[in-house]
């Protein structure tokens, strides 16, 4: 993620922010130009960009709902930006408690859009392909306890979050009863992309083989693979193969994993290079703990230069947040071979496969 300021004041913004805190300008994202923007109103609803004069936009239709900041082009016959037009089914939003989650899941939704676009990878929805485009649905469990509640999950294009995970208590409780280091709404939805791209990067562009040789064997039945795996739970080695457990799973959860993770370190890495943040420990390290983020992360040449400058960040970060008594910022061990499986969504995301 960048760093954003407001053209009128010079003040360091927020991604999610609405308004300027120092000068009141209204706030918008230019999906086109990348950049968040303050604003002049322009007439009939519409507004003009001070990053991008010349871009006289309106806001998304989500935005009355303040779920949304995204502007979109002058001309657009589309009333939703480019990050909500993949939306499908919203929840009741005249129950309060569903608004305000679904405000949680959309922020974690933009983020992730955010990253697919700095990459230009394919983002059809479902109007444009009704049978392979990318849609999500945010769904509330029934109110009839004994019926199923919502599961997380994709098939096909389509994403189904659980509105329930907006729920802070809840999330964490999931997080403990499934025994996870990590559990958050970006997360869910960098995972649960990933399978998506599976589909559009690997099995529809004809590079089965060459995931194959990297993550396994994805014919195996999956139905079988996860009841093995809550049955007889994960190898004692996993740590040295694969960066979760539950990638451990199957070789589409282990590529959906990775996939994530990926996301996680290449938006994290562009953020600290945004605000300048380097690693230089005042310690007789040899080096090894020293790290500049010198690079845009999202054009990195190589998996070995976004490694190198992730490790002695991360190890720095998760020494802060203990010294607040909080867990690691990322609780996980990257060995070899799951930098090799790094290595080939870098190359894959960008088109190097």
């Amino acid at each position: 993620m960048k760093l954003f300021q407001c053209q009128s004041c010079g003040n360091i913004v927020y991604f999610e922010n609405r308004t300027c805190g120092r000068c009141g300008h209204r706030l918008a994202y230019l999906p086109e130009a990348a950049t968040l923007s303050a604003l002049e109103p322009a007439g009939n609803d519409s507004w003009t960009p001070l990053a991008a004069p010349e871009r006289s936009s309106f806001f998304c239709t989500n935005a009355q709902h303040d779920a949304c900041n995204w502007l979109v082009p002058a001309g657009s016959t589309d009333a939703f930006c480019l990050a909500c037009r993949h939306n499908g089914t919203v929840p009741d939003l005249t129950v309060p408690e569903n608004l305000t989650r679904w405000r949680d899941i959309e922020t974690a939704k933009h983020r992730l859009i955010y990253t697919l676009k700095r990459w230009n990878l394919p983002l059809v929805t479902r109007a444009e392909d009704p049978e392979h485009g990318l849609i999500f649905n945010f769904l509330a469990d029934p109110r009839d306890a004994s019926q199923q509640k919502v599961l997380t999950g994709h098939e096909n294009g389509v994403i189904t979050i659980a509105l329930v995970e907006a729920d802070d208590a809840e999330r964490e409780k999931r997080r403990k009863q499934m025994g996870e280091p990590y559990r958050t709404l970006l997360g869910h939805f960098r995972h649960e992309v990933g399978h998506h791209y599976w589909d559009v990067l690997v099995r529809d562009a004809g590079k089965l083989d060459a995931c194959r040789a990297v993550f396994g064997d994805d014919s195996e039945d999956y139905g079988e693979a996860l009841k093995r795996h809550y049955e007889q739970g994960t190898p004692p080695d996993w740590q040295e193969h694969y960066v979760s457990s539950y990638a451990t799973t199957h070789a589409w959860e282990d590529f959906a994993e990775t996939w994530a993770h990926y996301l996680h370190i290449v938006d994290t890495l562009e953020m600290a290079s945004a605000f300048g943040m380097q690693v230089s420990p005042r310690l007789d390290t040899k080096g090894e703990l020293a790290g500049r983020i010198d690079f845009d992360p999202y054009a990195a040449q190589s998996i070995q230069q976004i490694i190198d400058a992730w490790l002695p960040f991360v190890f720095a970060m998760n020494s802060v947040t203990r010294a607040m008594g909080e867990r690691d910022l990322y609780p996980f061990v990257l060995a070899p071979d799951v930098i090799k499986k790094l290595g080939f969504i870098h190359d894959l995301v960008h088109g190097r496969v």
